[in-house]
């Protein structure tokens, strides 16, 4: 009898024994797993810089790029616009001169282009103590000739001009009878036009403009 328990205590050593090794065996793996992971951890997020900071380095060099990009566009629309728009140079006074001449001047082939300011008040023939005044300031424009005409008008500053139909040179007032030339110069005056000017050829317009000569 204390042979088969001794035996049977044996066998239970053993089988407490092999137990207790399966289990220092599970520790010790598990710990062997935790130690491992933090260096994976540790891979993962150096692997992730890596993919991610020449992501950033890209984007940076895009970012500081685009402002140079969209200068450059910038100055170029600048510079173009300049070319395009050959009467910047010049005063909106004389442009307004030249795009009237260009529209309503019966001579196109002049090679001097006169402005006279006259005031309001002043006689519409002014050799002619008779004759009715401006009543408004106007600007008379003519050529070097008397073939190339005239155009007397008051711009309105809306786009549109009063013309006077002003002849460049008046008879001599020894010619006609008394009385007749105030009938002639309040009919101009009751008769002036209400003109829309065009824009016109920017070109012919500098062609003008180069040819003026102001009094």
């Amino acid at each position: 009898m204390n042979e088969r328990m001794k035996k049977h205590r044996k066998i239970y050593f053993c089988i407490t024994a092999l137990l207790l090794m399966i289990l220092l065996a599970g520790c010790t793996g598990s710990k062997d797993e935790e130690a491992h992971q933090p260096s994976n951890q540790a891979s993962a997020v150096q692997t992730d810089e890596k993919h991610t900071e020449p992501e950033e380095r890209t984007k940076i060099r895009k970012d500081e790029a685009e402002p140079t990009k969209a200068a450059n566009n910038t100055s170029s629309a600048e510079e173009k616009s300049k070319e395009d728009n050959v009467l910047a140079a010049y005063s909106s006074e004389k442009i307004e001169y030249a795009r009237v001449w260009l529209q309503l001047g019966p001579n196109q082939e002049i090679d001097e282009l006169n402005v006279r300011h006259i005031a309001a008040g002043e006689p519409i023939n002014s050799n002619d103590d008779t004759s009715a005044s401006y009543p408004e300031n106007v600007t008379q424009l003519a050529g070097s000739r008397l073939v190339d005409g005239s155009v007397t008008y008051h711009g309105n500053g809306d786009g549109t001009i009063h013309v006077y139909n002003v002849p460049l040179r008046w008879d001599s007032a020894d010619d006609i009878e008394k009385g007749v030339m105030r009938e002639v110069t309040e009919s101009i005056i009751k008769n002036r036009k209400t003109v829309y000017v065009d824009t016109g050829d920017d070109e012919k317009i500098k062609r003008l403009i180069d040819i003026m000569m102001i009094h």
